[in-house]
């Protein structure tokens, strides 16, 4: 019997996530090159959605939903934070980093909320624990990566808190918006098994965090 092609390309396709964020991480360090790593960022996150959609197992209506849901609430509540600073915990705007800008985000932000939801979600969904437990832990997951995201997308320009410490508020707004998605999640009717997400989240991890260390490292 042959093999599903999800899973025939499992290798190449993982291969390449691989490359790519070792070759982000590399280029970004290298002052001549690293204007058009940090231009390919906004890339490598369609890609990398595109990968993590590549496995997705069950294509039912509830699970289009979702991708709608989440993008735009990811994105709509970015709007609202920048034009108000009322759900973040204060001011801050978006730079160059990740593209076009839309009333002052960049679209693909959307695709951020729905990558890091499905994969947090997915990953503990796998735990044998209530729902609103793996609700919980996913949408803890994603605040934790976040402490490492702050300092390294404000250093790469994705955004910036205006020279300001980033508000424990950001951390608590992520979370609840994150636990709203999740809480979604995992009640409509979908498969939320994937073979990827766990690379994905190791290489996010490893990305931000070998960053943050070598931009404190650089002083």
């Amino acid at each position: 019997m042959s093999e599903a092609p999800s899973f025939r390309y499992a290798r190449p396709i993982c291969t390449v996530l691989v490359l790519a964020y070792i070759a982000g991480l590399i280029g970004l360090q290298v002052p001549a090159v690293a204007g058009y790593f940090k231009s390919l960022t906004a890339l490598n996150l369609l890609a990398t959605l595109a990968a993590l959609l590549y496995f997705h197992t069950d294509w039912r209506p509830s699970f289009y939903f979702y991708i709608l849901l989440a993008i735009l609430t990811g994105f709509f509540v970015e709007v609202v934070g920048v034009h108000t600073g009322s759900i973040f915990g204060g001011p801050y705007a978006y730079g160059a980093g990740l593209g076009v800008r839309l009333w002052g985000v960049p679209p693909v932000i959307g695709v951020n909320w729905l990558l890091l939801t499905y994969c947090f979600g997915s990953l503990a969904d796998r735990l044998p624990l209530p729902v609103y437990m793996k609700a919980i832990l996913a949408a803890s997951g994603m605040v934790l990566l976040d402490f490492a995201i702050e300092p390294v997308a404000i250093r790469l320009d994705f955004w910036t808190w205006f020279g300001q410490p980033v508000p424990l508020q950001n951390y608590l707004g992520w979370w609840l918006v994150a636990l709203v998605l999740l809480s979604v999640w995992y009640g409509l009717p979908f498969r939320k098994e994937n073979r990827v997400v766990t690379l994905i989240i190791s290489l996010q991890a490893l990305f931000f965090i070998s960053n943050l260390v070598i931009f404190y490292l650089a002083g």
